[in-house]
């Protein structure tokens, strides 16, 4: 097989393996053979793309076929079902340790879809947020998403911005700044934007090989998660960031 300098010789051979697969189920030995490739190297490819969906192994005949990811890669993300399961337990645990109220979060339309809501952990009453829709400019769980799906973001604004408090973003030019600190340090904050007298915390949940498919956060009274200079308390954010680390290494299967 011929390779391209300053190409990916592992990415040229999986297209190639996929593509194969395209056309017909393949043992192993076959996709090796039709590759030239050693068995094991080929065993491997498989392995990968079996492990991002881009492949199934019918267990009965051990031939590989393409896999339900690479119909998939159309649609909007994980299964919103999966992310809640994989997610349910560490956001329980997320509100126990911040005492505040979590809230998972994917991009639907431009907006931000509440998939998940776990209510703070005390006796004071609340109202279900699961199905809510949120904007994505004046929220932490918008803005995080945002921050790692560029085309989205560049559309945000362009129709103007509904002002939700005086704090609420109003340029596209002054979100492009604070989406560029949300992928600097790796989350993002809302003081005031979208409710007054509320903030919150958020990071991103990411799958294989690090997309992005959702984020989670917690949200309360500004005085509760920032300090006197409406900056996030560190304590919090690492809280947000453990939670969404370890969902993330679940989503990703590692």
């Amino acid at each position: 097989m011929s390779h391209v300098p300053g190409l990916i010789q592992s990415i040229e051979r999986s297209s190639a393996v996929l593509r194969l697969l395209a056309a017909d189920r393949l043992r192993v030995g076959e996709v090796a053979e039709a590759l030239d490739l050693p068995k094991s190297t080929a065993h491997s490819i498989l392995r990968t793309l079996e492990h991002v969906g881009f492949v199934e192994q019918d267990p009965r005949t051990t031939r590989y076929r393409l896999g339900r990811g690479v119909l998939d890669l159309g649609a909007t993300g994980l299964d919103v079902n999966e992310l809640r399961g994989r997610a349910l337990t560490w956001a329980d645990a997320l509100a126990a340790r911040s005492g505040e109220e979590v809230r998972i979060g994917v991009l639907r339309d431009g907006q931000v879809l509440v998939v998940h809501h776990v209510f703070r952990p005390d006796d004071s009453a609340q109202s279900m947020d699961t199905g809510l829709v949120l904007p994505t400019y004046a929220t932490a769980l918008g803005k995080t998403l945002l921050a790692y799906h560029p085309t989205i973001a560049s559309s945000v604004g362009r129709a103007g911005f509904d002002t939700y408090t005086r704090r609420t973003v109003t340029t596209r030019q002054e979100l492009a700044r604070q989406l560029g600190e949300i992928r600097s340090r790796g989350w993002g904050l809302a003081v005031e934007e979208w409710q007054a007298g509320r903030a919150a915390i958020a990071a991103p949940l990411r799958t294989s090989g690090g997309l992005v498919v959702g984020a989670i956060g917690i949200s309360g009274p500004v005085e509760t998660l920032c300090d006197t200079r409406r900056q996030a308390r560190p304590v919090l954010v690492e809280h947000v960031r453990a939670s969404a680390r370890a969902i993330s290494r679940d989503l990703a299967g590692t």
